[in-house]
């Protein structure tokens, strides 16, 4: 099968083939053939399968038949991500496709400037591709409409939960027309879900490739047990095995991650780093460097795990493991892009231990060991119990069962001379 079979418009189908797209992959198979009948559509697919075509195309494709024109401060078509990285994706893949076309994509996210954002949606849009945070900043400005949307696409939708857009997403709901048709795409399936797609969808079709969780088989996983002291001479290792090859390092804080890339830095690693503390252009710059192999290295937090659509990245490293086991899953989606192979190797210190088990529960199977051994539960780093430096409190204000005298306060305590001390 390829995209002419499919039914979509021919111009379509020549700017795909111009941009050397000619065989759909397995959710687009599935997901593209309901959405071009009307229906609401659940897709569930690892990230990097193509799912910003499994929705684009058909939603193109009908805005294309119907070329009315959008009413001043509205947009035809509203599809809403959970990162800015993974909303400009979007709307760069849109734009590509469409290409030579009246139709218009407009991109709003946080980090930018919003009165630009404002004036360009004065004359309405086709399509709007927004954060939902931004999207909110926007209506209670009365700079944007939803009473004529006529499609809704919610993508990376679990990643829009995690990062507590829930609210944000309720207050959503209200304001699109019912007669509309949506489209809601994601990697998992926690129970939250339920909840949106209640709020959001229409008797929708669930189409699904890979069970949620499940990372791509072209990705080679591995796991180095090792001490918190030395992950980074581990890392450091590691990478300058392959300093020719793109790699994503993934960690927890904005704060450590600046750190590491500077580290990465010294000991003369090409690197970049993108977090939270950044601003959007610094973001920005940092991602194209990195897709053009100006640098060959990518120090991330989570804000990034799915907004990176680079089929060059070979390596991923889990430098510290994320709290939440489903986005380990996100993380090492970045490599084996459309077919290729890849590496994802994650470094485990004692207190990460739980997270582990976690994310392996996740997988449904252990991750093959590379070096060191699983931490025993004793070798596990465990917040110390409360009521003092050597354990529980006891009870009695600290005697020893059968005890009845007192202790004097410590500050009363006549020291032992220094030879006494020592002798004991």
């Amino acid at each position: 099968m390829d995209f002419d079979m499919l039914g979509l418009a021919p111009r379509l189908v020549a700017k795909l083939s111009e941009l050397g797209l000619t065989d759909p992959t397995p959710i687009q198979k599935q997901a593209i053939p309901h959405a071009m009948n009307g229906r609401d559509v659940m897709g569930l697919a690892q990230t990097g399968t193509g799912k910003t075509a499994a929705f684009g195309l058909p939603m193109l494709d009908a805005l294309l038949k119907n070329g009315s024109k959008p009413a001043a401060k509205s947009a035809r078509a509203l599809i809403l991500a959970p990162t800015r990285e993974l909303a400009k994706q979007i709307a760069d893949n849109l734009s590509a496709f469409s290409e030579g076309t009246h139709l218009k994509t407009v991109l709003v996210v946080g980090g930018a400037g919003i009165v630009g954002q404002m004036r360009r949606l004065e004359k309405g849009t086709s399509i709007l591709v927004a954060t939902p945070g931004r999207l909110i900043d926007l209506l209670d400005r009365g700079a944007v409409r939803l009473d004529m949307t006529e499609f809704l696409v919610l993508d990376e939708a679990d990643q829009m939960l995690d990062l507590g857009f829930i609210h944000a997403l309720r207050k959503i709901a209200p304001l699109l027309p019912k007669e509309r048709q949506t489209m809601l795409f994601s990697a998992t399936m926690p129970k939250q879900m339920a909840e949106l797609a209640e709020s959001f969808l229409t008797n929708a079709i669930r189409v699904q490739v890979n069970p949620p969780g499940q990372a791509a088989d072209k990705i080679e996983q591995s796991v180095h047990y090792v001490a918190k002291a030395v992950k980074t001479d581990l890392l450091i290792e590691l990478l300058d095995g392959h300093r020719d090859e793109m790699a994503l390092v993934f960690g927890r804080t904005k704060h450590g991650m600046e750190k590491l890339s500077r580290q990465l830095a010294a000991k003369g690693f090409s690197v970049a780093a993108i977090h939270g503390n950044k601003s959007q252009g610094q973001r920005d710059r940092a991602i194209k460097d990195f897709r053009e192999g100006k640098t060959k290295i990518l120090v991330a937090t989570d804000v990034a795990a799915r907004g990176i659509d680079i089929p060059g990245v070979r390596y991923v490293y889990n430098y510290e493991l994320p709290n939440v086991p489903e986005n380990y899953v996100h993380r090492i989606g970045r490599t084996a892009r459309a077919g290729a192979d890849g590496m994802a190797v994650a470094l485990c210190a004692p207190d990460e231990m739980g997270d582990m088990r976690d994310i392996e529960k996740v997988l449904k199977g252990p991750i093959p060991v590379a070096s060191g051994r699983p931490w025993a539960p004793s070798e596990e780093e465990k917040p110390k119990p409360r009521g003092g430096r050597g354990g529980p409190r006891r009870h009695g204000g600290g005697q020893k069962p059968g005890n009845t005298a007192s202790k004097p306060p410590r500050h009363k305590r006549r020291r032992k001379p220094a030879g006494a001390r020592n002798a004991a």
